[in-house]
């Protein structure tokens, strides 16, 4: 039956990405195709995506630093999100009860706080694979909305909690005297397990057995233990690698998920129209968030990006349903009304996401009014007086560009990077490195280029090399552009854009190495 799943939701995701919209979207419909032709979900492919939660939650906590959940534009944007959402979402309802419009009209005061509650979360599963899938996840706009929905996560746990009775046993206090003792010897066993086989085994360990069924056992939510034991690794030189080689397995289970969101939505009339009128709410939804995060300092872009990447229903709300459900507070009805209403706002969000910078540009002048005259560090403009070349990118292969230009170049070369400890790592090092995102388009028009003659994109997501391109062009350089890429289309597609040269990482590493061998046998 699986097998069926999966091969219709692989049809699915193919058509859907030649249109250019994310594959996610394309599963989203293949679970309401078969739930349409009369097929369910069935105990393994929950299983699978249940996996697939508890990997992604692993993940985020190994590229999450606790200090960045307690800054200001963090906390106070997501407690106050909570609040004054619940709050717009229950009135709006409770409103339209007064109509006698369907599921609407049974809703008491507390139910409508609950469903209102439960429309407050946005998707952490969609905004991180869009953030991955743009490259964004080290940005300031993807770390704040990671933030966000941790937040938003732990209030879910403490919800759950309270709710269902399920109070945290004697195994707790235990475990969180267990696992600072214990962090020395779990780094010890992953540097022991290299870069093989047992790299992603070490992952899939320690999500599911240290963290999600110690968790469990404690008496505290599970998704959570996954999601505390990433953060735990988070400080190890080989966070980045851990994450990247369960990077496919992830991708996978997480499909059983959006499989998953359709196959168990019950669909009726009711339900549909219901799920329909949530979503005319949504803009609000997205207006609070800019207007919460645009009040601590941030500008105008990196609030409009952080709404964006939180602009959807999400999977918790279907779980705080599902346990009032039981408790009798709503109706199942409103299940099948969140699996819809999450399953549309996907389908808005992914293309709203994808166009998020050229909607950016389009409301820029009316946005920047309101545009706190306060800055953060990361936000602060970038000096590039008396650079001739800029590398966009400082990781290995930036760094190695970087030295090579400097040692026969001193002091001409500038490196820019969107992550602040790699540019600390760099500046303490006496490299010339800024932290500036090359794909914001305000970057571009705070910095001065007119000295720069080459820009070097070294950005590992390809994406975000096409994006910084859009936006030197759009600021009228004119100068000479390199860019690497993976592959061969790649390559093609910058050179089309007006690129002067691309590096293949791949198929150019082998010649670069060669060139090594020669000198050192033969230019003695």
């Amino acid at each position: 039956m699986e097998l069926i799943y999966f091969a219709t939701a692989f049809v699915c995701g193919f058509a859907v990405y030649q249109l250019k919209l994310p594959p996610l979207i394309g599963f989203l419909l293949a679970g309401f195709a078969l739930n349409l032709a009369g097929y369910k979900s069935t105990e393994l492919l929950d299983t699978i995506a249940a996996l697939g939660v508890t990997l992604l939650l692993f993940s985020i906590g190994l590229k999450l630093k606790v200090n960045s959940l307690i800054k200001p534009q963090v906390w106070a944007p997501a407690t106050l999100h909570i609040i004054f959402s619940s709050a717009l979402f229950s009135g709006f309802m409770l409103l339209l009860g007064v109509f006698a419009l369907p599921l609407f009209v049974d809703l008491s005061w507390q139910s409508a706080l609950l469903v209102g509650f439960a429309l407050s979360f946005s998707s952490t599963v969609f905004a991180v694979k869009v953030l991955e899938e743009r490259g964004e996840m080290a940005s300031l706009h993807g770390k704040i909305s990671i933030g966000i929905l941790v937040m938003q996560d732990i209030f879910a746990v403490i919800f759950l909690a309270i709710s269902t009775g399920k109070v945290p046993n004697i195994w707790a206090l235990a475990l969180i005297i267990a696992l600072p003792v214990l962090r020395p010897l779990m780094y010890w066993v992953l540097n022991r397990s290299k870069h093989g086989e047992l790299l992603p085994l070490f992952g899939f360990f320690f999500a599911l057995v240290a963290g999600y069924s110690a968790f469990e056992f404690a008496g505290l939510k599970g998704d959570l233990g996954a999601l505390i034991i990433g953060m735990m690794f988070a400080q190890h030189k080989k966070a980045s690698e851990l994450s990247k080689s369960l990077l496919n397995l992830k991708d996978i289970l997480l499909v059983g998920f959006f499989l998953s969101i359709g196959l168990n939505a019950e669909l009726t009339t009711n339900s549909l129209i219901v799920a329909i009128i949530l979503i005319f709410v949504l803009p609000v939804k997205i207006a609070l968030y800019y207007v919460f995060t645009n009040i601590f300092k941030l500008r105008a872009r990196t609030s409009l990006l952080t709404a964006f990447s939180l602009s959807n229903y999400s999977e918790f709300g279907l779980i705080v349903c599902a346990v009032a459900a039981t408790t009798g507070m709503i109706t199942s009805e409103w299940l099948a009304v969140m699996a819809i209403a999450v399953s549309i706002t996907f389908v808005i969000a992914s293309p709203l996401n994808k166009r998020s910078n050229e909607l950016y540009v389009k409301v820029e002048q009316w946005l920047l009014k309101f545009e706190s005259k306060t800055r953060l560090a990361e936000e602060l403009p970038v000096n590039l007086n008396d650079t001739k070349i800029v590398i966009f990118g400082m990781g290995r292969i930036g760094t190695g560009a970087y030295e090579t230009i400097n040692a026969t170049h001193p002091n001409l070369v500038a490196g820019i990077d969107i992550k602040p400890e790699v540019v600390d790592k760099h500046i303490s090092r006496g490299r010339k490195v800024l932290i500036a995102d090359a794909t914001d388009p305000d970057f571009w028009q705070r910095v001065n280029h007119s000295h720069v003659e080459m820009v070097m994109l070294t950005m590992p997501k390809h994406m975000q090399n096409i994006f910084a391109l859009e936006q030197l062009q759009a600021s009228g350089y004119k100068g000479q552009v390199t860019a690497i890429a993976n592959y061969p289309d790649q390559q093609k597609e910058l050179e089309k854009m007006g690129v002067h040269s691309t590096y293949n990482f791949y198929l150019e590493a082998g010649s670069g190495f060669a060139e090594h061998v020669k000198q050192e046998l033969f230019d003695k």
